[in-house]
């Protein structure tokens, strides 16, 4: 029956390092930066995967200690607070962050920066629909932003904040239209 249960003093061990490696990702997780559970970017997306990895790891593993986990969480957490910061550089912006895309410009969708971002034409009419957008040529932009969602700017954006903003969003654009006769 080991084969099932594992052994009741084993079951024991395994519940008490799965409590205090969930007590030990409460308190880093808190101490660290709140964006690791509000806004995933890719940074994000490893820190919590590899925390996962470790609570996991240590709560059911018999060969490894608490402490050996716990330094291991402590450290991942660490080094997500460190590149979260370095994010602030624009060269390792680049190499962490993904670049602002122009999917729709002046009603026309670009089928090569779709390819790019791995998006389907049907991928993006859908999501258009969702955001009550029902025809191309009211649409100045769709930028695909980031983190991975879309914003749509119509052609009709007249206050000069929403242009200086969507401006901003255009600077840190990749293959921004008419800086590249390669668009489709």
């Amino acid at each position: 029956m080991t084969w099932l249960t594992g052994g009741w003093p084993h079951v024991g061990a395994v519940a008490g390092k799965a409590a205090l490696m969930y007590g030990t990702a409460l308190v880093a997780l808190r101490l660290g930066e709140r964006r690791t559970l509000a806004q995933w970017t890719i940074v994000d997306f490893v820190a919590a995967v590899a925390v996962g990895a470790i609570v996991g790891r240590t709560a059911i593993a018999s060969r490894q200690s608490f402490v050996t986990g716990a330094v291991a969480l402590v450290t991942l957490i660490v080094m997500h607070h460190v590149v979260s910061r370095l994010r602030f550089h624009p060269i390792f912006r680049r190499l962490t962050d993904h670049r602002i895309r122009v999917l729709v410009a002046h009603g026309r969708i670009r089928r090569r920066q779709l390819r790019i971002c791995g998006l389907t034409e049907s991928d993006l009419v859908a999501q258009l629909r969702q955001r009550g957008v029902f025809g191309l040529s009211g649409v100045r932009f769709v930028l695909y932003e980031a983190k991975g969602g879309l914003t749509v700017v119509p052609e009709s954006v007249a206050t000069s904040e929403a242009i200086d903003l969507v401006q901003a969003g255009l600077r840190e654009a990749v293959d921004l239209p008419g800086r590249s006769p390669a668009d489709d």
